[in-house]
Order: C-alpha cells, then structure tokens, then sequence
C-alpha cells in the first residue's frame, strides 16, 4: 500500500532531527531515519498500532521509542498525519481534517 507523509509530519521529522542533532548530529540522521522507516512499514501492516478516535477520526498511534506515529489508513494509502515526542499534550487540535 502507498504511504504518504503529511506536511505537518515532514515538518515534525525535520523538528526531531534538529532537537536531536543539538546534541548528536549523527544520531539525529540515524533516528530520523528509523521513523522514516518505521512510517513506510505501515503500508505492510496497516492496521496496527492503536486508534485514538479521540484525536480525530481513523487516527491510530504506533510507538516507536518516546516517539509516536500517527496515521490514518485510507481505501488506497496509509497517511502519516503527525510524528510526536511522547511527553506532548496531544489533542485533537494538534491534527488538521482539512490536509
């Protein structure tokens, strides 16, 4: 199944990735890339992970570390919405219904 990323999640990599290379740039590289590839394996096993209808409709969540993959899975892809750290106050806010 193809998967997508939506801008806010390629946003959300881009934001890991520099928190994280503050500190190790190497590592920032190497775990951005984990989730990347984390993200692409849904379109194999669709349906795993969690629903969170309390953050928006067909939400599921799939941890990967302290980090948490959001995603809605459609008729014909599996679309990344939000990648967040654990520790977040997530809401339904933090997901955009309209992109």
């Amino acid at each position: 199944m193809k998967v997508e990323f939506s801008p806010v999640a390629k946003d959300d990599l881009l934001e890991i990735a520099l928190y994280i290379a503050q500190d190790n740039p190497v590592r920032a590289l190497s775990f951005v890339e984990e989730l990347e590839t984390q993200c692409l394996l849904l379109g194999q096993a669709a349906g795993i992970g969690a629903p969170r209808p309390e953050l928006g409709e067909g939400v599921r969540m799939l941890p990967h570390g302290r980090y948490l993959i959001f995603y809605r899975e459609h008729v014909s892809m599996i679309r990344n919405e939000r990648i967040m750290h654990g520790a977040r106050d997530i809401g339904s806010d933090d997901f955009d219904v309209t992109g």
